[in-house]
């Protein structure tokens, strides 16, 4: 297990544990990958990757949000995510879309949750199992619990803008942070004040992206001024 192991599991701690029945592994990737092929026993996320709304994922213009709680409900109980599953996402991109899933769990009181180390690529490079059936979820009971202390509205930002109290931490990519990459937006830039550290720098340069260790990140954050004292608000 990866000394960040908190949060983060890896593929020789997940492989001894696939027939362990309190354990949901969730591919975070789209659900047609998933289909195609998926560690052992994994459930694929039939939905957004942000976990929208249905409502919402009818405006493409929408900003991406969690689901309202009776709509989250559903979406795990079907996946097989109830309140005693210990949940391990992984993905193709470095735990970005891993990391989403993680989150989103921990918004709704699932703090059970982990990410895999260097996910699919690592996991299919070592021959560890896969498979391409659609398993069949136990019946379980999920609660959702929001934490609002995880979420930063855009009025609770502005109002956080110069606050020498609060550092708003911007982990776009480098054409994001600089503006030469707009990503189609109409306006470029960043928050005013804001301390920028691309998230790719928290992964080594390997072919999986598996994560720093939890020494090397603290040292990135040390160097940047990201301190415990302060609110920190990511985006």
């Amino acid at each position: 297990m990866n000394e960040n192991n908190d949060f983060i599991v890896s593929t020789e701690w997940l492989a001894k544990s696939l027939d362990n029945p309190n354990i949901r592994i969730v591919d975070c990737d789209i659900y047609d990958s998933f289909v195609r092929a998926h560690i052992f026993g994994a459930v694929g996320i039939k939905v957004h990757h942000y976990i929208k709304h249905p409502e919402y994922a009818k405006s493409p213009k929408e900003y991406p949000w969690v689901a309202d709680p009776d709509v989250v409900k559903e979406i795990f109980e079907d996946m097989g995510i109830g309140d005693d599953t210990t949940v391990v996402a992984y993905d193709t991109g470095g735990g970005l879309w891993a990391a989403r899933f993680w989150w989103v769990l921990n918004y709704y009181g699932h703090s059970n949750a982990k990410v895999l180390d260097g996910g699919w690529k690592k996991w299919f490079d070592e021959g560890r199992p896969i498979s391409n059936e659609i398993k069949k979820t136990n019946l379980v009971e999920f609660t959702p619990k929001s934490n609002p202390d995880l979420i930063c509205t855009l009025d609770q930002g502005v109002d956080r803008v110069n606050n020498e109290n609060v550092i708003f931490l911007d982990v776009r990519s480098d054409g994001e942070w600089d503006g030469s990459n707009s990503r189609g937006n109409n306006r470029t830039g960043h928050v005013p004040g804001s301390v920028h550290i691309e998230w790719t720098n928290f992964l080594n340069k390997d072919q999986f992206q598996t994560f720093k260790s939890k020494k090397e990140i603290q040292e990135i954050l040390d160097l940047n001024g990201i301190t415990h004292e302060k609110e920190i608000v990511t985006y």
